[in-house]
């Protein structure tokens, strides 16, 4: 099973893609308010040369509470490729954790997947909201 996984707290970003045996990696630290350019990262780690994204099987991300904005791009980064590929969407949780590698998160997300007996339509990438334990002060429009 083949996964890219997505992890950003803000100050860094991590991404891994598991091919079969293979993990691949790639981590920039960045300013808090710049977003890295995920295809440029993912072409460090093979995109276009060893794979192609219609090779993934499962995307996820982190849904990091500590950076709010970080966690909302990569969300929608992973939600519009997920959704073109018709391909699950894993959310994984990391409850404030600051060593949340990429290849940690591609685990959870790969042992999550498995674990709900591969059933695709649980993990539908409209779906794959970030979510936080404590509300959340944003103006929301249309309520």
């Amino acid at each position: 099973m083949n996964i890219l996984a997505i992890q950003s707290s803000g100050n860094s970003t991590s991404l891994c893609v598991i091919l079969k045996d293979d993990v691949l990696q790639y981590s920039i630290n960045h300013g808090r308010k710049d977003r890295p350019n995920w295809l440029e990262m993912l072409a460090h780690i093979g995109l276009d040369s060893f794979f192609s994204m219609s090779d993934i099987d499962i995307f996820a991300y982190a849904n990091d509470e500590c950076s709010y904005t970080a966690t909302r791009s990569v969300a929608s980064f992973l939600k519009g490729i997920s959704s073109a590929l018709k391909k699950p969407l894993v959310v994984i949780d990391v409850d404030g954790v600051s060593d949340n590698s990429s290849d940690l998160i591609a685990k959870k997300a790969l042992t999550k997947f498995i674990d709900s007996a591969m059933k695709a339509d649980l993990f539908e990438p409209k779906d794959a909201n970030p979510s936080y334990a404590i509300e959340t002060k944003y103006k929301k429009i249309n309520e």
